[in-house]
């Protein structure tokens, strides 16, 4: 992991604003403390979730889309060290990691290729070594009995997500094959062709290469389906899809009946929870949406899939703080923060039922 950089103790506290009287997150999370004993170190901690950042633009200007998804990772990171410590959330369940940093590869491709074509070839070249660093991270954390949560970037990361976990669980025993199930809140189903990587082909890639089982993606919105891709979910018995306009115009199902049929068609497999920020209305994102989901939803939706299945993982991706046309939402990192928090206090409950 040659663009990993671990966090110290005091790299947490530098973001994190304490006050007398009380006590921050960023107070009791736990770090890596010497990184070269990091595999022993991961087995030993209490912690069972490991939080990283992988804060990069790459994947989603591959796929011709607008940059900005490196730049939700230290927002929300503020925001999350800045909360409470309490009897909800002590912060000790997590082991804070660090972030990966690709700004070098993205300064080698703005500054070297020479045309629009060449630049998006050597996007998707280089989404393939992001590939590779993400998978073993997430191998060597899940391998370990922890869960991964993953924030920042774009969809492309769902790919090695989803082939880590699928191979670090293998490798633990839990599961008698790498494959894995993956649900995806998202206005896109991101099984675009695999005409190389970007962030909008990581399931297909996963799909194709037999580490993701079985695939559902809730809240599609039908102007963004390709006419090839509704035909793989048509035909395929291990894809499924509810769209936007089935839950909120045509009325087929209310949205947390929409997710329990998604958690019923998951639940006998280890799997990813994905949430593309895309979905929820009127959020900074690479592909903002006019008409999505509301917050509310978003989190009511990592709630019910913490507490009905068997995370491999969370991956929270395409939000940004500015995007690169100079779009700005100072709310991204708030939002993100109780994201993670909802679903690690939902799995918490479980173990006080």
């Amino acid at each position: 992991m040659n663009h990993f950089k671990f966090y110290n103790k005091e790299d947490i506290l530098y973001l994190t604003r304490l006050r007398r009287f009380e006590t921050k997150l960023g107070e009791r999370l736990q770090v890596i403390t010497h990184p070269d004993q990091f595999e022993e170190k991961l087995h030993k901690c209490q912690a069972n979730y490991i939080l990283f950042g992988i804060p990069e633009d790459i994947g989603v200007k591959a796929n011709y889309g607008k940059g900005g998804t490196d730049s939700a990772w230290l927002p929300f990171l503020s925001s999350l060290l800045n909360m409470q410590s309490n009897d909800f959330l002590s912060g000790e369940e997590i082991l804070l990691l660090g972030h990966f940093d690709f700004g070098d590869l993205q300064y080698l491709i703005e500054n070297h290729a020479r045309s629009a074509e060449e630049k998006i070839e050597a996007y998707r070249h280089a989404v393939n070594q992001i590939d590779e660093e993400v998978e073993q991270l997430t191998k060597q954390i899940t391998a370990a009995g922890k869960i991964p949560i993953a924030i920042g970037g774009g969809h492309n990361n769902a790919y090695p997500l989803i082939k880590g976990a699928a191979k670090g669980l293998l490798k633990s025993g839990r599961l008698p094959l790498a494959q894995i199930n993956a649900i995806n809140l998202d206005a896109h189903t991101d099984f675009r062709p695999a005409e190389g990587r970007h962030s909008g082909n990581g399931f297909r890639y996963a799909e194709e290469d037999g580490y993701l089982q079985k695939y559902c993606v809730i809240g599609v919105k039908e102007a963004y389906i390709q006419q090839n891709v509704w035909l793989d979910f048509v035909n395929n018995p291990f894809l499924d899809l509810i769209t936007y306009e089935d839950i909120f115009l045509q009325e087929k199902r209310n949205f947390l009946q929409a997710v329990a049929h998604s958690t019923n068609f998951l639940d006998e497999n280890y799997c990813g929870i994905e949430l593309d920020l895309d979905v929820i209305e009127e959020t900074l994102s690479s592909a903002c949406s006019a008409s999505g989901v509301t917050v509310l939803q978003a989190r009511k939706y990592i709630q019910f899939t913490a507490q009905d299945l068997k995370p491999a993982y969370l991956h929270i991706c395409e939000g940004a703080a500015q995007l690169s046309d100079g779009r700005k939402n100072d709310n991204i990192g708030q939002l993100i923060a109780y994201l993670v928090s909802d679903f690690i206090k939902a799995r918490m409950d479980l173990k006080t039922i």
